[in-house]
């Protein structure tokens, strides 16, 4: 009985890591074919896309409001009472018989009008033209949205390229550590070592062991958080492929890069579309105090029985409105109207203040970020010849446990830090690109 419950129970745990292998799969990734699902998936763009719906067919309308307008409407009316009294010339002259009037008790109509405008002061021009502004803008601002999760999408890749970075240097300095632990127990158990120098390379190789958990925690969150924004299920473990990925040389100067973002920024042309669709608002606004002119025709039948009959009766011609009320109802309207202008206006002017520190701040971080290379470069290689020095007096009793530990974590901070400014330079970049507007255009 104990053997086939043991059997049964091994079977389980065949199909359950079976499971486990399926369900977490492998998935090689590039950084182009990173952007490719990030901007095919992204929520934002997505709300972006139907804003350009949303933006388009209130445009549609704007124009539609050129067309006629036609209208058809009739009735059956039942009449319970009724009296008809026809003026005729006969019966002014006072001559002929009086009759009595027709009995009638029900009666039939139908009518239909189409009306074309013509003149409105420009409310259906300037709506239009502030539709047309606005549609613009939405798209503009799909385009920097756009920008914006291509830039997150590069922000993840290398973050997820650093913690890999860091597990991998992690793990093979816990595996240098235990090496040397190993060592040291050796040298005390043939008493060529005191106790106290093997517990301070137990206790560092400890702390590497700590250390690396946690790098182990952040590979796995920023696994996950790369396979959310890719829409990819969560149990996928992403292997990065860099190949292709290296430093581009770009001699562009601070005054190239603020040029570019005055040409290129598309959240700056949205704005500025914006603006000039508050400046259609307001003149559409002020043409409401004009009167409206519409070319007119009509249709009309109807059929009274035993008293009239109406057909074929067509009618065409020019009709003039103007609404009164609109005198002193269109104050505020007009009032809200110039607010709005000024505000997008004003916004226009800080978005531009804005720009030239964001591409200021972006610049020197670039700048840093690709000297921070080269130092952390010639740290490597300090750390890497230090290490030798110390490793080598240590060999011939000439420097102590701690002077070869503290060795030991320099040459590995160093190596990280060097991995990760490389990656951090990356980053800042692309980020410049973003800030400039170049990014899309670049990356092509």
């Amino acid at each position: 009985m104990k053997n086939k419950q043991k059997g049964l129970l091994f079977v389980i745990a065949l199909l359950l890591s079976g499971w486990n292998v399926k369900a977490q799969e492998n998935k090689r990734l590039t950084l182009n074919e990173a952007i490719e699902l990030g901007v095919k998936n992204s929520k934002q763009l997505k709300i972006n896309f139907a804003k350009i719906q949303e933006a388009t067919a209130a445009l549609k309308e704007s124009e539609e409001k050129r067309l006629p307008d036609a209208s058809v409407s009739g009735a059956f009316l039942r009449v319970l009472s009724s009296k008809f009294d026809l003026k005729s010339k006969s019966n002014n002259n006072g001559g002929g018989s009086n009759s009595e009037s027709p009995s009638v008790n029900q009666a039939i109509y139908g009518i239909a009008n189409i009306s074309l405008p013509i003149y409105t002061g420009g409310r259906i021009k300037y709506g239009i033209e502030s539709s047309k502004y606005l549609e613009q803008a939405a798209r503009l601002d799909a385009e920097n949205n756009k920008d914006e999760i291509i830039q997150n999408t590069i922000e993840a890749f290398a973050n997820l390229f650093k913690a890999n970075s860091a597990v991998k240097l992690m793990s093979d300095n816990l595996h240098q550590s235990q090496q040397r632990e190993k060592d040291f127990s050796n040298l005390e158990k043939n008493g060529l070592l005191a106790r106290n120098d093997l517990l301070k390379a137990q206790l560092q190789t400890s702390n590497v062991e700590l250390n690396l958990l946690d790098a182990q925690n952040n590979l796995q969150l920023a696994n996950l958080n790369m396979d959310l924004m890719l829409g990819l299920p969560a149990a996928t473990e992403l292997e990065l492929d860099t190949t292709g990925i290296e430093k581009k040389n770009d001699d562009r100067t601070l005054a190239d890069y603020l040029q570019a973002a005055t040409a290129n920024r598309k959240d700056i042309m949205a704005v500025d579309f914006r603006k000039k669709a508050a400046i259609a608002q307001v003149k559409s606004t002020e043409a409401e105090l004009y009167p409206k002119v519409q070319l007119t025709g009509g249709y009309i039948a109807a059929d009274i029985p035993k008293f009239l009959t109406i057909s074929n009766t067509t009618n065409l011609g020019l009709g003039v409105s103007y609404n009164i009320s609109s005198l002193w109802k269109t104050k505020a309207k007009m009032v809200q109207a110039v607010a709005k202008a000024k505000e997008v206006a004003l916004t226009e002017e800080m978005m531009g203040d804005d720009l030239q520190r964001q591409v200021n701040k972006s610049f020197l971080t670039f700048l840093s970020s690709r000297k921070k290379i080269d130092v952390y470069a010639k740290a490597v290689e300090q750390a890497d010849e230090n290490y030798k020095i110390i490793k080598n007096k240590f060999d011939n009793s000439l420097a102590t446990t701690t002077d070869l530990l503290e060795a030991d974590v320099a040459q590995f901070q160093a190596k990280l830090s060097y991995t990760l400014a490389r990656a951090d330079a990356f980053v800042a970049y692309h980020k410049l690109l973003q800030t400039t507007g170049l990014l899309s255009s670049e990356l092509k």
